[in-house]
């Protein structure tokens, strides 16, 4: 996301001493994936904040204006309007958090949102995503560019080499992972990142904001998530601002669930079309 946080000198010293129990770290990990979901009218309900944490993304190398503007379509309306009548939800004004697209495709996600009516963000991985490894005035260059189209967050992708080498750097968000990694977003990864945050915001009164991104991809997994987030963070953390799930099919599952729940049956592939 866009820098904000220009307030707190960083604590160097502090950082060096941070020590991670590996072994506890994973114990942990393995109690959130073991732990059993809520069911019913609790599920719908998580599900359906879910939905309002996802930055609905689309990063492929044949993404066209078509596609782009079908998922801001869908992130407008991401669950069929009849079953959200069924679950008197339908004028809660239900939409994905943002989306999010190449800088090159930020001019046709704004011009989609704004046929659509409304305000939902356009963020961009610029800075040479996913591997960040482009010279500093091009990755600036690129920010100021999706800027100027209309993004209104910029997930960064750090020169990772930095990181390795000590020289670290502020942001209002941290992410786990580009998604386009081999290994994306984990568990034990992510307790180790939101205790982080805890620590920081403990130690600053900073609130830092949560991405997980890669690889979440069922309804059962963003519950899981955002029971990680309620218990490690607090619910100050469980809105847009501070938490956001990247992910490109996510979605679809939690329609079906959604489908499921109100139906009583599992929806057929023209139940869902634009899943």
């Amino acid at each position: 996301m866009a820098a904000h946080n220009l307030g707190t000198e960083l604590d160097l010293s502090w950082i060096s001493k941070v020590q991670v129990n590996h072994p506890a770290v994973l114990r942990r990990a393995q109690q959130v994936q073991a732990r059993r979901t809520v069911k019913k009218e609790w599920q719908a309900a998580w599900l359906l904040k879910a939905v309002t944490f996802i930055d609905l993304t689309t990063l492929s190398g044949d993404d066209t204006s078509s596609n782009v503007q079908r998922l801001c379509y869908k992130a407008k309306y991401p669950i069929r309007e009849d079953l959200l009548k069924a679950l008197n939800m339908h004028d809660k004004d239900i939409t994905t958090a943002a989306v999010c697209v190449y800088p090159a495709r930020v001019c046709d996600a704004v011009r989609a949102l704004k046929a659509a009516g409304c305000n939902i963000p356009v963020a961009s991985v610029a800075t040479g995503f996913p591997a960040g490894q482009t010279h500093l005035k091009t990755r600036l260059e690129e920010i100021r560019l999706a800027v100027e189209d209309g993004a209104s967050e910029i997930d960064v992708v750090i020169n990772r080499s930095l990181v390795l080498t000590g020289q670290w750097e502020g942001s209002d968000f941290i992410k786990t992972s580009t998604g386009k990694e081999t290994v994306n977003a984990t568990f034990p990864v992510a307790i180790v990142m939101l205790r982080a945050i805890r620590d920081f915001f403990w130690k600053t009164g900073n609130k830092i904001g949560f991405k997980p991104a890669g690889g979440i991809r069922s309804a059962k997994d963003a519950l899981a998530w955002l029971s990680l987030i309620k218990e490690e963070l607090g619910d100050e953390w469980l809105k847009p601002e501070l938490f956001r799930i990247g992910a490109s099919t996510l979605l679809s599952d939690i329609e079906r669930q959604i489908y499921h729940h109100v139906t009583g049956r599992y929806a057929a592939y023209h139940d869902l079309p634009m899943s």
